[in-house]
């Protein structure tokens, strides 16, 4: 048996991926700052001010950034107009991102919200079109799955071999994101981006020097595995299309005075890491409860994992179980959690960044 060799990337649908990501939302909120400062330098167009969140998911996540961007535009004039469109891939959850952004943004007049089912792998918005670019922890993604990794899950804890092709995947999505957002923003315009990364320190998602979330990952799928509940082959199926670039991979295009990306106009404005810890993890260091820990905690990290499990397993399986030891596996770890709580966090490493476009 073997697993899907193209996954489709999303993340849990149904309102559960927001509902489960609070440390998603505070890494967010932390642009705002950010986003507040590109508003002040975007000098204002003659219509609407037209922002685009790119990888939004069910758009709960962004909601109080967007209030914060709508007041920040309503600041330099009250009455402007500010046209919201929200992208991600065309299987995404958007009847939930509707619901959501009605709630959260549908009662500010002058704010007009759409969605596009487009990858920002592509172009979304006619060329010079955009003030405002947004996204938040989605550009990790790669655009396809450029190799296999042996007893990892995720490229980050892979061999150097095999991260070598994740890492020069990564490169060329990330020029070719930023010279599709360098036609779409208006002269003047900017881009907010708060994506995962591994920093100076070598931390990323999921490790800050206690546990490895990816390492239990890989332990826990392995288990299944190694009890033949799983085969080798849907064990190796199972590979992050991701990867966390450095500051160094993250810089390279703005640093090179003859790179596309520098010729297209585009220029590096702020760039620094920061960690946000873990709302679960907070939350237990204060009251010490391990099952109601691993109980928040596990599910906060199903809520994006969940799919590449899933679509790792032979579709020749009856989908009953398949989710049958989807489950199996996430029960295995909530159980780990509670039996030892302490080190178990999924603390956010971000690299948030500024660009600009020439004016």
């Amino acid at each position: 048996m073997t697993g899907q060799t193209t996954p489709i990337i999303r993340m849990r649908d149904a309102g559960y991926y927001s509902a489960n990501t609070i440390g998603a939302r505070h890494v967010i909120d932390s642009a705002i700052p950010l986003v507040e400062r590109a508003v002040c330098e975007i000098a204002l167009p003659a219509g609407a001010f037209t922002v685009a969140d790119y990888g939004a998911a069910d758009g709960g996540t962004s909601l109080g950034l967007h209030r914060a961007l709508v007041a920040a535009v309503r600041a330099r004039d009250a009455g402007r107009q500010v046209a919201i469109t929200y992208t991600d891939l065309p299987h995404n959850d958007f009847s939930t991102l509707f619901r959501q952004v009605q709630g959260g943004l549908g009662d500010v007049p002058g704010v007009f919200a759409f969605a596009s089912g487009t990858s920002f792998y592509s172009r979304i918005f006619p060329s010079l079109s955009l003030q405002l670019g947004f996204s938040g922890t989605a550009m990790h993604w790669l655009s396809r799955l450029p190799g296999k990794l042996a007893n990892a899950v995720h490229p980050v804890l892979g061999t150097d071999a095999e991260r070598a092709p994740f890492a020069a995947q990564a490169a060329a999505d990330w020029q070719t994101i930023l010279l599709h957002r360098a036609a779409e923003l208006a002269p003047g315009g900017r881009l907010v981006l708060a994506n995962f990364c591994q920093d100076e320190a070598g931390y990323y998602l999921g490790y800050t020097g206690q546990r490895n979330m990816h390492a239990n990952f890989a332990k826990h799928w392995g288990e299944l595995r190694d009890a033949g509940e799983i085969t080798v082959a849907e064990f190796t199926a199972t590979n992050f299309q991701q990867y966390y670039k450095s500051v160094a991979e993250f810089r390279a295009p703005f640093d090179d005075p003859d790179s596309p990306v520098r010729r297209a106009g585009l220029a590096l404005l702020h760039c620094e890491t920061r960690i946000t810890p873990c709302p679960y993890a907070a939350g237990f260091a204060v009251e010490r409860d391990a099952a109601a820990f691993a109980a928040a905690y596990v599910p906060t990290l199903r809520s994006w994992s969940e799919n590449m499990f899933f679509g790792a397993l032979d579709p020749a399986r009856p989908a009953a179980e398949r989710h049958a030891l989807v489950d199996q596996f996430y029960t295995a770890y909530q159980a780990d959690v509670a039996a030892a709580p302490d080190g178990h966090a999924m603390d956010y490493v971000h690299c948030f960044m500024l660009i600009g476009k020439a004016g």
